[in-house]
């Protein structure tokens, strides 16, 4: 699957992008299947609106985000409901689980979505383990710090098939030591799968062997 931008400008943005100088904004930029995509992002240049244009949930851009050589708005609902459960993964930053469900329904959330899970549930617990968080399955979205939060939203977004996954700011409320455990986990589970990645952040993270770079 591979994700082209056109001359994309955010249109809230425009006067204060078109003053500086982006790797990515009003620009053509290819992301190529299976690559591990680093996106440098300093404050207020629109980190979080790429991830949105990029999973389509916002269209507040001139320019042109397209999907196998086809822009976005030429998908119809089907279309891309069927590329969001099965090609496209995404770790929004503020991580949108449910208060009022466990964090393990959260994860279940993604995985029985699926006609076929692509993973059993057993694979949701071992990915908990891994992360530190198998004590906190049981309480609910509003119980749980934010680096809590983060890990369930990264297992919950592993739930699923794709061929890309988009971070945005995945390890910023997590210490050294379980953000290289997550980082671990997305790798392995990205290599497996041949699947690419893009993660924006503010710094210049170094957890990943990354394919190309960016500054937005």
């Amino acid at each position: 699957m591979q994700i082209q931008l056109s001359a994309v400008v955010p249109v809230p943005l425009r006067e204060r992008i078109l003053q500086r100088e982006s790797d990515i904004w009003n620009r053509d930029v290819t992301f190529q299947p299976g690559q591990f995509v680093k996106i440098k992002a300093p404050s207020g240049t629109g980190k979080t609106t790429l991830v949105h244009y990029l999973y389509h949930i916002r269209y507040d851009y001139t320019g042109t985000v397209s999907v196998n050589g086809k822009p976005w708005q030429s998908y119809n609902r089907d279309q891309l409901s069927a590329i969001r459960q099965g090609q496209v993964s995404v770790v929004f930053q503020d991580l949108r689980l449910f208060d009022q469900l466990t964090a393990l329904e959260n994860i279940e959330l993604k995985r029985v979505m699926q006609p076929q899970p692509f993973y059993p549930r057993e694979k949701a617990l071992e990915f908990a383990e891994r992360l530190g968080v198998t004590h906190v399955l049981q309480q609910s979205g509003a119980t749980l710090s934010y680096g809590e939060r983060q890990r369930i939203a990264i297992i919950r977004a592993l739930m699923q098939p794709f061929e890309w996954l988009m971070m945005d700011e995945p390890f910023s409320h997590l210490d050294e030591a379980n953000a290289d455990k997550a980082a671990r986990l997305i790798a392995d589970e990205c290599h497996a799968r041949k699947a690419g990645f893009i993660l924006t952040d503010l710094d210049h993270d170094q957890r990943f062997d990354y394919t190309v770079s960016y500054l937005l």
